[in-house]
Parts: C-alpha cells; structure tokens; sequence
C-alpha cells in the first residue's frame, strides 16, 4: 500500500505561479513511478506530468513548457513546480504512483487561476 499526500495549492492570479508537492508514504520502494493528474469542472480527470523512478519525464501538450516536474526517491516526493498560469490550469490536482501495476491516488489539492 502507498499512501499520497498533497499539498501546495491555492488561488493565483493568471501568469503566477505555484508549486505543488506530493509526498509518499508506505511501501515506497516499489513506486515505479509519480505523476500528477488534474480535473476540472465538468471535465475527465487527465494526465499532466508524470516523472519514472530513473527521472524520465512526460507532460500533457497543454503544460510543455510552463510546468516541470521533479521527484526525489530517497525523500519519495514528487513536486509539479507551474508557472504561467492560466485560468484553464483550473483543477483538483491530484498525485499519483504507480505500484507493481497498481495506481494510487492522493486526496486532491485545488489549484483556482483567475483572470
């Protein structure tokens, strides 16, 4: 079992930034690998970065270039570091890990960009 933890988020005013942090507890040494997913109103949860145990990273389209993702395996944490934000950044941000194939998911942090 993984347990997530978020934490970072808040109202920001478009073009701000935030970081958000995920911290994992448990059985840790079996993360393969972290990410972070987001879920706006009325919308499916997606995809925003995700980061491998050996540093490999990926991120959605809409977030190249303006977020980074960054993660620490002896402290099992994952940050999202979200620059230029924009108001369609609005969402519940949620952390994820990955575990033998199974994904858990953390509570949620919501990130509010105004205009």
């Amino acid at each position: 079992q993984v347990q997530l933890e978020e934490s970072g988020g808040a109202s920001v005013q478009a073009g701000g930034s935030l970081r958000l942090s995920c911290a994992a507890s448990g059985n840790t040494f079996s993360i393969n690998h972290m990410g972070w997913y987001r879920q706006a109103p009325g919308k499916r949860r997606e995809l925003v970065a995700d980061i491998t145990r050996t540093g490999r990273t990926m991120y959605a389209d809409a977030v190249k270039g303006r977020f980074t993702i960054s993660g620490d395996n002896v402290r099992s944490t994952v940050t999202l570091q979200m620059n230029s934000l924009k108001p369609e950044d609005t969402a519940v941000y949620y952390c994820n890990a990955d575990s033998y194939g199974t994904d858990y998911l953390g509570k949620g942090t919501l990130v509010t960009v105004s205009s």
